[in-house]
């Protein structure tokens, strides 16, 4: 039976929810549609998972009053000039992670794979939201004239190879496609670095101009084909999760009412609620009932090198400028705090 006063608590819920569903759904027949144009890191099979929801479910909501057009990886630009393009306005927003799309910024280097800044996706939102990343962030990018909108996690970051990897000297010349600043670490273990269009990946590795790819984790490899043109997946990684964002012109961003800014930051938050179930029971599933793929690991007492490594990279970073150094004091002291908090946040021989 519904009581006097849950009545009143739900008429109160819908009252303050129906003004701002008028406003979305709302459509004056003197204005015009908004248009926008959005470009994703992603290929067009990765896109449908890691954008394409979130970007359907905002058109159905806006309706008339707003549409935003989805385009997957270097179908406008090269991803590596998303962001002038998006500073000068061709495109009006991406999903991308700053190392990729170029980004001029002191936080560029943080994004994608910062090796082993992140164990788990969870780390991602947690130091954004509580670990005073997301103001860095909103700083750097006002200075340049975008708005950052959001940031999540993706998937770790993995090998899939042609060849086993089980110790790193099985790295040594190897030939990788992967991100920018995963490139410069890795290269300390002899990788060599390959920069090449997302969709070409496939047929390089069939062709043999790369050896294997250190870009994603399980679930990308069979979700976009390389797991058909790979044999070996190494357990080991060196970052639990990507850290991706979306951003929009400053100045379209400013244009839109309030009610669709809320709405499209809405939708992004739901797009990383979406791949933080997906990527991390995907990752467990096809570990386990894969057929593609041969797993493979490096003993954790040569891998400890590999961590090792990491923390004199991030010196390295934070001695580049001040607010690097800032970001990488979160870091670590993120890190250090999970494992005190111990299980499970981080195992004690973490």
């Amino acid at each position: 039976m519904t009581t006097r006063r849950k009545f009143l608590i739900n008429a109160a819920a819908g009252a303050a929810i129906m003004p701002l569903a008028s406003r979305v759904m709302a459509q004056s027949s003197s204005e015009p549609t908004i248009k926008w144009r959005m470009q994703t890191y992603a290929g067009a099979a990765l896109a449908e998972h890691v954008a394409k929801p979130a970007i359907d479910l905002f058109n159905r909501i806006a309706g008339d009053r707003m549409q935003i057009e989805l385009y997957s990886a270097d179908q406008l630009v090269p991803t590596g000039e998303l962001f002038r393009a998006m500073q000068r306005g061709t495109i009006d927003a991406v999903q991308s992670d700053d190392d990729s799309m170029a980004s001029p910024t002191e936080v560029t280097v943080f994004g994608g794979y910062f090796p082993f800044g992140c164990r788990y996706s969870l780390d991602v939102p947690v130091l954004f939201n509580q670990y005073g990343l997301k103001e860095i962030w909103e700083e750097e990018y006002a200075k340049v004239g975008v708005k950052h909108v959001s940031a999540g996690a993706w998937d770790p970051c993995h090998f899939a190879t042609k060849e086993p990897i089980r110790s790193l000297k099985d790295l040594e010349g190897k030939r990788v496609f992967t991100f920018p600043t995963a490139g410069r670490f890795l290269s300390r273990f002899g990788v060599v670095p390959v920069t090449l269009p997302w969709e070409d990946i496939e047929v390089a590795l069939q062709t043999g101009e790369l050896d294997g790819i250190a870009w994603s984790g399980i679930t990308e490899d069979y979700t976009v084909g390389w797991a058909n043109v790979t044999n070996y997946f190494l357990t080991n990684n060196i970052s639990g999760a990507w850290i991706g964002h979306f951003f929009v012109n400053m100045e379209r961003w400013e244009e839109l009412p309030e009610d669709l800014r809320l709405l499209f930051e809405v939708c992004c938050e739901q797009s990383h609620y979406h791949r933080q179930y997906w990527y991390w029971g995907g990752e467990a599933r096809l570990r386990v009932h894969g057929d593609k793929l041969e797993l493979t690991s490096i003993p954790d007492a040569e891998w400890d090198q590999v961590e090792t490594a990491a923390q004199e990279f991030w010196d390295e970073i934070a001695a580049q400028s001040e607010t690097k150094a800032k970001v990488v004091e979160i870091f670590k002291q993120y890190n250090a705090d999970m494992r005190k908090a111990g299980r499970p946040y981080r195992y004690v021989d973490a």
